[in-house]
């Protein structure tokens, strides 16, 4: 049965972030930093940057991903980021929502001419799910792509050629 407005219940363990589960004077339910996995052995936590830095990597992986980000722009700023030697790179076009357990994971996706959205997407989303579980114990519960443009090759892209 629903509880009525103003109800004064209290939050079960599920709710509260890890940090609070433990502490009765908290009443704040905002989530942790990170993730906490939590065994009878200890805890361990998984910054919000690690799960998208993994979930960058593993949609690159998959044919016909040309780069993450949206537009000329975006590619321009990585390409950059890129030469300069940044690890945040990795990430671009990658948010997460990271909670106790699980996480929830949206990607920005330039593809290639000619590659199957559905089946990029299909395989991105396997690919991400597979590396993001596998790596870090926790549960991807969803991972939104969204495709903000097609590679068309040679144009713009600051790419090096594939001649001499």
């Amino acid at each position: 049965m629903p509880e009525a407005p103003g109800s004064t219940a209290k939050p079960t363990e599920t709710d509260r972030p890890a940090h609070a589960a433990n502490s009765p004077s908290s009443g704040s339910l905002e989530k942790s930093p990170g993730s906490e996995l939590i065994t009878e052995d200890g805890r361990t936590t998984i910054q919000d940057s690690v799960v998208s830095k993994i979930a960058g990597v593993a949609a690159r992986e998959v044919n016909g991903v040309h780069a993450m980000g949206g537009g000329a722009a975006g590619r321009a700023i990585g390409a950059i980021r890129d030469k300069l030697g940044s690890s945040s790179g990795a990430s671009q076009g990658v948010s997460v929502e990271v909670g106790e357990r699980q996480a929830a994971i949206d990607l920005d996706v330039i593809v290639e001419y000619g590659v199957s959205v559905p089946d990029l997407a299909d395989g991105v989303r396997k690919n991400v799910k597979s590396r993001v579980e596998g790596m870090l114990g926790l549960e991807v519960v969803e991972v939104n792509i969204a495709i903000n443009d097609v590679y068309l090759g040679g144009g713009d892209d600051e790419e090096e050629s594939r001649v001499e």
